[in-house]
């Protein structure tokens, strides 16, 4: 009768340490997804923003060679405007855009988070803030690539002027 006490609870034990197991697997493979998440959705943006600096290359845009993933010609805009290269430069980053995602593994997209930084930066006001605290008050702490998506979305929105650098790693919104 022993054997089968033994028996018993060798296998409650290991169904419990599998159980473990399973639910911390579980938010290794969430945070995974996130972080795959965002570095496709930055992959993206650094590719538009690449094709729009590339259009705007005298010889090396689209018009000068159609690639096969756009074969119509693309009138170049003149080197000489800065107004429209920053216009294409900014439409390539516009957070409404960049890196959207209608699969991001937690079921939300670049503009969501972007939208949330922007509303947490509208109640922190002057303050100065660390990427780590805006992902922590957005529950995005939980892993690396959470936080570093956080700190993509920043410096998107600092390059969009949207948010201010205040020094290294730190960041404040834009006072009116």
């Amino acid at each position: 009768m022993g054997s089968v006490t033994q028996t018993a609870r060798a296998i409650e034990s290991t169904a419990e340490s599998l159980q473990e197991d399973l639910a911390r697997l579980e938010i290794q493979k969430q945070a995974l997804e996130r972080e795959l998440a965002a570095v496709t959705a930055h992959l993206g943006s650094v590719q538009r923003a690449l094709d729009a600096l590339q259009a705007l290359m005298p010889g090396t845009g689209p018009a000068a060679a159609p690639s096969p993933r756009d074969p119509a010609p693309v009138s170049v805009p003149s080197p000489t405007k800065p107004q429209a290269a920053r216009a294409a430069a900014t439409a390539a980053e516009s957070p409404a855009t960049a890196g959207r995602s209608d699969e991001a593994g937690d079921g939300s997209t670049t503009y969501e988070l972007t939208e949330q930084i922007l509303a947490y930066f509208a109640q922190a006001g002057d303050t100065e803030v660390r990427a780590r605290d805006v992902a922590s008050a957005l529950r995005r702490d939980t892993d690396s690539g959470s936080i570093n998506a956080v700190r993509s979305t920043l410096d998107r929105l600092v390059g969009a002027s949207r948010v201010q650098r205040a020094g290294r790693g730190l960041y404040r919104a834009v006072m009116p």
